[in-house]
């Protein structure tokens, strides 16, 4: 039972970091209200090829939050087991792989490359494999995060637009929609791309750009990949159900570079690569514009200039939602600081 004087939190977006949010804050004992313009995972969530990695090329100033994505999904199984990751590890290759910084990956032979996958056609010399990555079905995740919050307590309005913020002596003190005022001590920005329209709103402007990348979805025979492959040919996984997904760079607009066009030269680059494969039809082909922030760091925290707005923007959501979402929750209702969260601040494009 939530005591009373609990935090009011509206959290803006249900994409998948919105809702790891409510579902975190729920869990804190906040009332929450997830407010979104669409339906749950109706954004850049439904066209996430949703790999929960740690690995990343060059510095990186999140490492601490990388390092523990594993670890807090594991947790979240515990409390969501309907969450359904599906811990293959990712296996990469090629000049760019995305293991090279990562300390857990280990160096494998060919040999031990067919083990991990028997029908590949032309497996390299040498592999990066990290074996604690999966991937999850990020549109299911995040309906399991809402439907968390909501056996807490939350509440969850879909069709639902912000118009406005209800201010007060420099805070926020409400959210406005068409469906009324939303009442709240902190307001949570989690729409992605989305919060750069929330924040001009409030006149403190986010450089947030929405960077399109091509999300391909087939029908294809079960067990013909095994683990997540990273690959100059190829970023393709196989779902439990034998849905083979795969992502693929945004080239631009030109007529061959359409996402179908994209999706049936990498159908033919799969089956150049795999043995075996009967068939494979394109299913769905689409561009996702993911949220990234100019400097590629993300956004998480209070703004500076106008009080208890906090954002939380992220490239990518999906292998951090979890992490964020616990460790958000823990600085809004607690007042707690995240140590993790300092090259993430808001302040950084606010400084004169």
């Amino acid at each position: 039972m939530k005591e009373q004087g609990e935090k009011r939190v509206v959290v803006i977006g249900a994409g998948i970091v919105g809702a790891s949010l409510a579902y975190h804050l729920a869990v804190k004992g906040a009332s929450v209200t997830l407010v979104e313009a669409a339906e749950v995972a109706s954004g850049v969530t439904a066209t996430s090829f949703a790999w929960i990695t740690t690995s990343h090329r060059g510095p990186d100033p999140i490492a601490a939050l990388r390092g523990e994505a594993v670890n807090d999904y594991h947790r979240l199984e515990t409390q969501l087991p309907d969450l359904n990751i599906r811990w293959t590890g990712a296996l990469s290759y090629g000049a760019n792989s995305r293991a090279l910084q990562q300390p857990s990956a280990h160096r494998l032979s060919r040999s031990q490359i067919l083990d991990l996958e028997p029908n590949l056609r032309n497996p390299p010399e040498h592999a990066l494999y990290v074996a604690e990555e999966g991937a999850l079905d990020a549109v299911h995740a995040t309906h399991t995060l809402v439907a968390g919050a909501q056996t807490l307590g939350a509440k969850v309005l879909t069709q639902t637009r912000v118009l406005g913020f209800k201010t007060a002596n420099g805070r926020v003190t409400g959210v406005e929609t068409a469906k009324g005022i939303i009442d709240a001590d902190v307001v949570v920005m989690a729409a992605g791309t989305g919060i750069s329209t929330l924040a001009d709103m409030l006149g403190a402007p986010l450089p947030i750009h929405a960077s399109p990348s091509i999300f391909i979805r087939y029908t294809a025979q079960s067990n013909l990949v095994q683990t997540l492959i990273s690959s100059p040919e190829m970023e393709v996984r196989q779902a439990a159900d034998g849905t083979l997904l795969a992502a693929e760079d945004y080239l631009g607009d030109a007529v061959e570079n359409q996402p179908m066009a994209i999706a049936l030269r990498t159908a033919n680059a799969i089956r150049h690569e795999f043995h075996g494969v009967d068939s494979i039809e394109p299913q769905l082909a689409c561009i996702g514009l993911r949220p990234i922030p100019a400097d590629s760091i993300p956004i998480i925290g209070y703004l500076p200039n106008v009080k208890d707005v906090y954002i939380c923007v992220m490239h990518p959501g999906v292998a951090l939602a979890a992490i964020v979402g616990r460790l958000a929750s823990e600085e809004i209702t607690d007042g707690k600081t995240c140590a993790a969260f300092g090259p993430c601040r808001p302040d950084r494009f606010f400084q004169r």
